[in-house]
């Protein structure tokens, strides 16, 4: 009887390093060698690189650094990363015994002209300790599973990081756009108002009818209409900023008020080659640990399967103490308790399907991830590659309506030609500098996205791992403050 005593918890803890189910492996999928268009070298490491200073804008480096610890988009992502944190050390705790304590004392005594007993009183504590052997790997792969989860959740930072970098940069070169194109129109308006009054003077000495002032008139008004809009657009870009960085807007709408040249790009990119996504891009980093969280479930669910076996024991004292009688009286117990699944209408099997079609369903996404982020770095490498064109075309178009417009106005004064083409070359010039201002928008927003697609600069102010400790806390009512 003795050896079997010893040799039953021998047995249960050679069974305990069975593991039921598949182990995660790193998943594998067909990539082309090199991007169309791209080179094919490796990038190395873009995720600390600050591309957005190829712009040389102080004002937008500026704000780059001041909102990555203020968005609530990141906070929100370093939030989960105490969650995911309490997850693991709830899954590691089913691997250990769990110790309960009590302790009593209760005195008692009956008093009446029937009946009466002496008074008394009882003193008892006990121990108790309880482990469910892991036979089967269930709360291993559980603990593997919530690990899994935790490095997403440093993933979904980055993540945020680099939505946030996107989101910051690009609503910058549109405020800047914008405001661009106010200034286009303002000028316009200038120039549109010298021409009326040119025209209100020839009026005034026959050389010109009172169409031709309308029609003036009627071109300076168009363009009127057309600012406030624009500069709707520029605050409704500038107060996305704010927002951003978690600021009131006042004092930045103040400081983009004061203008800026719009953000364009002076250096070129090295996208690497397509299996650098894997490394560098958070968010497929972040469903490859999804994956390897749904694989270990299905551990856990096969683990269910099979009988489970706890380990329990009490030890319990006590004092007893009244008039009549006293002492002390021990109780103790142990032994194993066998926990058998016999019928159950087939639900643990269904929970193995259900993780099983999970931990595919995550696969089908991780690829699909990766699939997304090689069309993504791609597409923006084949736009960028021809902004440039654009924006020397451009160029040309409004050098050569300044020309056309210069020489009109002359010939008009001169009275050689009509005013119909001078208000013609007015709208050509004022449409060729809002077409360069768009292909240079164009541009800078497509520079953004390339470096956004390959996963660049999310870390430049350190790993996840480290700004999650330095990193200030959003503002919080005072119940839901961190307790250190």
């Amino acid at each position: 009887m003795f050896s079997i005593r010893v040799a039953t918890p021998l047995a249960l803890l050679l069974l305990s390093g069975c593991v039921m189910g598949p182990d995660h492996t790193a998943p594998q999928t067909a990539l082309p060698a090199q991007f169309n268009e791209g080179g094919q070298k490796s990038a190395g490491d873009p995720t600390s690189v600050a591309w957005w200073t190829a712009f040389h804008d102080a004002q937008l480096n500026k704000l780059v650094k001041q909102g990555i610890d203020q968005n609530l988009g990141v906070l929100q992502s370093l939030e989960r990363i105490d969650q995911a944190r309490a997850a693991v050390t709830s899954a590691q705790a089913s691997l250990f015994p769990s110790l309960t304590g009590t302790a009593s004392e209760k005195g008692s005594k009956t008093n009446g002209s029937i009946n009466s007993s002496p008074e008394s009183w009882a003193s008892s504590g006990g121990l108790s300790v309880s482990w469910l052997v892991d036979l089967w790997g269930q709360y291993r792969s559980s603990a593997a599973s919530a690990k899994a989860s935790l490095d997403g959740a440093y993933d979904s930072v980055d993540t945020a990081r680099l939505t946030y970098l996107s989101d910051l940069t690009k609503s910058y070169i549109n405020a800047r756009y914008y405001q661009k194109r106010v200034a286009i129109a303002r000028d316009a308006v200038k120039s549109r108002r010298e021409t009326l009054s040119l025209t209100k003077l020839q009026l005034e000495a026959g050389a010109a009818s009172r169409l031709d002032v309308v029609q003036s008139e009627g071109l300076v008004n168009s363009t009127l209409a057309d600012i406030p809009g624009l500069e709707a657009s520029f605050y409704a870009n500038a107060y996305h900023i704010s927002t951003l960085l978690g600021l009131p807007a006042s004092t930045l709408i103040h400081d983009l008020e004061k203008g800026g040249a719009q953000p364009t790009p002076r250096s070129a990119v090295v996208t690497g080659v397509p299996a650098d996504l894997i490394r560098n891009r958070p968010d497929i980093r972040l469903a490859e640990r999804t994956l390897a969280s749904a694989v270990y479930s299905i551990s856990t669910a096969k683990a269910q399967l099979f009988p489970s076996i706890t380990l329990s024991g009490s030890i319990s004292p006590s004092y007893i103490s009244s008039s009549a009688r006293a002492g002390t009286s021990n109780t103790w117990s142990f032994g194993p308790a066998l926990n058998l699944p016999i019928f159950d209408g087939g639900a643990l099997r269904a929970n193995v399907k259900s993780k099983e079609s999970a931990a595919r369903g995550a696969y089908l996404a991780w690829k699909q991830t990766v699939l997304t982020g090689v069309e993504e770095v791609q597409s923006a490498l084949a736009a960028y590659n021809r902004d440039a064109r654009s924006v020397a075309a451009s160029r040309a178009y409004v050098k050569s309506y300044k020309e056309a417009l210069e020489l009109s106005t002359a010939s008009y004064k001169d009275g050689a030609s009509s005013l119909l083409d001078v208000l013609d070359a007015q709208r050509q010039l004022t449409t060729a500098q809002a077409s360069l201002a768009t292909a240079i928008q164009q541009l800078a927003n497509d520079y953004v996205t390339l470096n956004i697609a390959i996963g660049g600069g999310y870390a430049f102010n350190g790993k996840a791992e480290a700004i999650a400790a330095t990193v200030r806390p959003a503002e919080m009512p005072a119940t839901l403050a961190k307790k250190n």
